[in-house]
């Protein structure tokens, strides 16, 4: 039995060393211009909600999802988010692809996770997406009002579906309409 668990200490180590040398002397792909292996995105997807769910606090938000604030939040998104994750036009970004892995449209697939979660992924960003650290350009309202935007954007109340419409001249999609995401 010794011998058999020292066996499978040794074949781990020397995959853990194995993989690490093969990165270390470039024979991995670095490449953003492909689409990921759906093995590397499940892996990467599942580490990052696993990652969040350890480290990020469970707050409640302090701004309520009033007209207003909800508002706010659709300006701030086209202004800080529709470059990358598609306008409220609902079309999508001219370089999301661009990005290893690419850039989710919000607007077509909003994030289908708790305030919390997307709020402490809008404030500290994601490594190696491009996605930014927002806490040093927004204020912490201001993240909380883009996360009541994100997490709301199926269903909106009319005030700001009809602000929504007048702006992009486009009808803000609805639960079931688009398709829902699974991953951010």
């Amino acid at each position: 039995m010794r011998n058999f668990i020292l066996g499978m200490v040794i074949t781990i180590l020397v995959l853990l060393i194995g993989g690490l040398g093969l990165a270390l002397l470039g024979f991995l792909p670095t490449r953003a211009n492909s689409a990921p292996p759906e093995m590397e995105r499940h892996i990467a997807m599942s580490a990052l909600d696993n990652s969040v769910e350890r480290h990020a606090p469970r707050l409640n938000s302090p701004v309520p999802p009033t007209d207003e604030n909800l508002i706010e939040g659709l300006k701030l998104y086209t202004m800080n988010c529709a470059g990358c994750h598609g306008g409220i036009d609902r079309q999508p970004s001219a370089f999301a692809k661009s990005f290893y892995p690419p850039a989710p449209n919000l607007i077509l697939h909003p994030p289908d996770d708790a305030e919390w979660h997307v709020f402490y992924v809008i404030r500290t960003g994601v490594r190696y997406t491009g996605m930014p650290a927002w806490d040093k350009t927004l204020s912490e309202p201001d993240i909380w009002k883009l996360t009541a935007f994100l997490t709301r954007v199926e269903k909106l109340p009319p005030a700001v579906q009809d602000y929504w419409k007048k702006s992009s001249g486009v009808t803000p999609p609805t639960a079931g309409q688009e398709g829902h995401d699974d991953h951010k």
